[in-house]
């Protein structure tokens, strides 16, 4: 059987040594956290036609449904794992030019 096993399911075999048994209270706390987590709730949104025909083209070349896209960006900002492209550009040039300056006056 074990032969049929995918990768997830080999490493799950091989650490179940190490796994503790948990009180059926912190299993169902556990349950109820990830129910919440994975529901969805249906809005209605008004957005910019314009800003809504980009969000579409970034979606199709990301291969995903605009409504995807959508909810990971919203997703994103709201967790603080939203990072502007401009921004990181603009940092690992004042990185390269702190590091340069820096060998040029050794």
């Amino acid at each position: 059987m074990k032969d049929n096993l995918d990768s997830n399911e080999k490493i799950i075999e091989e650490e179940a040594g190490s796994y503790k048994i948990i009180s059926d209270q912190k299993k169902k706390k556990i349950e109820s956290i990830i129910e919440k987590s994975s529901k969805k709730k249906t809005i209605t949104l008004r957005l910019n036609a314009n800003d809504l025909e980009r969000i579409r083209v970034i979606a199709t070349d990301e291969g995903m449904p605009y409504q995807t896209l959508i909810s990971s960006i919203l997703h994103k900002y709201i967790n603080n794992r939203f990072v502007d492209k401009n921004d990181i550009l603009k940092v690992s040039e004042i990185m390269e030019y702190n590091s340069f300056n820096k060998t040029k006056t050794v």
